[in-house]
């Protein structure tokens, strides 16, 4: 279902009653309905600095989420907007709206600190929105993030991490874009112009010192350059005059300084143009019910007290996907079975590969679809529950030969039947033509075809419930001598024995043949299984090559600039020794 069908209009996903958070319903049905993979954007800052603006703006729209023009916040807990990727065919933005940061109407910041980490463990790209310039007290306003390390964990062990051994935090975080609202400063260090990313770079750099004063002054810098490796800023001008701001839904572009239209555009284009699809660990893209899992988890976490854990997130939505690739699997292998298999089957091994085959491609599917399965417990299940299955076609297959015989045989022998009730064979050499004519219609049977698996034991079943009419053909025929008959009696005997031979010896085989199948179908698996561990390794692999590739990149950039401003230090020296 397209994301613009669903969703004209911005709905509450989190709603924050009395300071308590909960997912709302209707959301995540929403969200449940889109299986695009989604490109999550959020937006924080403090109340009254116009992040809804920007986020209609990039939903295409001059109104859409709560504005407001008052002093009041208007946002209360999150609020989501999905809408069809302007330039990701086949992708949904997922546009993420809090309420204000610092209200002073909350009272505390308990809620801030958690719309701030659930913005930032629901998101894809992160955007803070302040006003004015980057100085220490925007930095300080920015203190929710030196809080992370308290409220988020990346691991289900309950050690206490904390900022130096934080490093995996990187690979969880969002990108980090900072938008500065209503900044009037020329862009420039020393008199020379730069960019609003290099003035981001420099407003970060740490203060020198060692005293404690410092060091807190340090932390939210410390914090955004270690927790967000790709950092982006934008700067805007005020974008109307005076009592215009509160009208900014009804008013059309030409209305609105210019550069700052410019601004918008080029902070849309980016977001447009950057922002990467929203996964997980282990490289699993993130679809609407995805999301919707992670939120769940996440708010029934805080709300139950404890601390989320993008680990124990991770680990619920590989539940999740693993249960729902079982079923898939499943329904593959039950769909093919019916369609290919008609009952019953001329051999047991016709009926084994067939079910081998629906087998392999139920498998296949369900290491498409699984998800961190590194336990093999939903993979275990699937291989008993497939064995099972194979178990009931055998059962059903050995009823239905049975039930076809048995009505074959009635057909062939009735005639038979009915000339012994009239006593046809009561008579001199009557039994020499009763084994004549029993011979002639079990080669009539042996010759139909689609008898099925049961085909001698359903001959030999019948023929024994014919034992005594035999029989009694054999003791009243007057032709035959007594050592005739005794002959006779041990030919019959030594028949039977050798169908009963034949029988055991079909059943061995029978075993052998689900053995040798079994443990072909264990090694198949295991190697389907290897292969896909080596997949998800190697996508692991090249996550932390990425994400080194960034750090490296940071640092590089960061040392080039160290390297630049020294230069320019000593051309200003000697400039003053001359």
């Amino acid at each position: 279902m397209a994301s613009e069908d669903i969703m004209p209009a911005p709905v509450c996903l989190i709603e924050n009653v009395k300071g308590q958070l909960r997912a709302n319903q209707e959301a995540l049905s929403i969200l449940s309905a889109i299986q695009q993979p989604v490109v999550v954007v959020a937006i924080v800052g403090l109340y009254r600095t116009g992040k809804s603006y920007l986020m209609n703006k990039l939903a295409g729209r001059n109104t859409g989420f709560s504005l407001g023009s008052t002093v009041q916040s208007q946002t209360k807990g999150i609020w989501i907007w999905c809408v069809p990727h302007p330039k990701k065919p086949g992708h949904t933005l997922v546009l993420l709206d809090t309420e204000g940061l610092g209200d002073v109407e909350k009272g505390d910041n308990q809620n801030d600190c958690w719309i701030f980490a659930l913005a930032i463990l629901l998101s894809s790209t992160f955007v803070y929105n302040s006003m004015g310039a980057i100085n220490q007290q925007a930095l300080d306003q920015l203190h929710y993030v030196t809080e992370l390390t308290d409220r988020i964990r990346t691991r289900c062990s309950p050690d206490h991490q904390d900022l130096e051994d934080s490093d995996e935090y990187v690979s969880f975080f969002p990108d980090f874009v900072w938008t500065l609202r209503d900044f009037s400063l020329e862009l420039k260090i020393n008199g020379q112009p730069i960019s609003a990313d290099e003035y981001l770079e420099n407003s970060l750099k740490l203060l020198q010192g060692k005293r404690l004063t410092t060091e807190k002054l340090n932390l939210p810098r410390l914090c955004i350059r270690k927790f967000f490796p790709t950092k982006k800023c934008f700067i805007f001008e005020r974008p109307a005059p005076g009592k215009k701001l509160g009208q900014l839904e009804s008013l059309q572009d030409g209305d609105l300084d210019s550069d700052f239209v410019e601004q918008v555009a080029e902070f849309c284009s980016y977001v447009f143009r950057s922002s990467m699809v929203k996964t997980i660990s282990g490289g699993l893209k993130v679809n609407g019910p995805r999301l919707k899992s992670l939120v769940t988890t996440y708010v029934n976490t805080i709300s139950n007290g404890s601390l989320p854990c993008m680990e124990s997130a991770v680990l619920a939505l590989a539940e999740i996907e693993n249960s729902s690739a079982l079923q898939k699997a499943i329904a593959h292998y039950d769909q093919h079975m019916s369609q290919r298999v008609q009952l019953p089957t001329e051999t047991l091994q016709e009926l084994l590969d067939l079910h081998r085959t629906c087998e392999r491609e139920a498998i296949k599917i369900f290491m498409e679809n699984s998800f961190r399965d590194v336990t093999k417990v939903f993979l275990t299940k699937l291989e008993t529950e497939l064995e099972r299955k194979q178990g009931e076609f055998c059962k059903r297959n050995q009823e239905a030969s049975s039930d076809h015989c048995s009505a074959l045989l009635q057909d062939i022998f009735g005639p038979l039947e009915e000339d012994v009730k009239q006593g046809v064979y009561c008579k001199p050499r009557g039994y020499c033509l009763f084994n004549q004519k029993m011979q002639e219609l079990k080669k009539k049977y042996y010759e139909e075809p689609g008898k099925g698996v049961q085909a001698e034991e359903a001959l030999k079943k019948f023929l024994q419930t014919k034992e005594d009419i035999i029989d009694a053909i054999l003791q009243t025929d007057q032709s035959l001598t007594e050592k005739e008959k005794e002959i006779e009696v041990e030919r019959v005997k030594a028949e039977a024995a050798e169908n009963a031979s034949k029988l055991m010896e079909e059943m061995r085989k029978k075993n052998d043949q689900l053995m040798e199948q079994k443990e072909q179908r264990h090694q198949e698996h295991m190697k389907q299984l290897m292969e896909k561990m080596e997949r998800e390794q190697a996508q692991l692999r090249e996550e932390q090559r990425r994400e080194e590739k960034k750090i490296q990149q940071e640092c590089e950039r960061l040392k080039e600039k160290c390297k630049d401003l020294q230069e320019k230090v000593e051309a200003r020296h000697r400039c003053i020794i001359s």
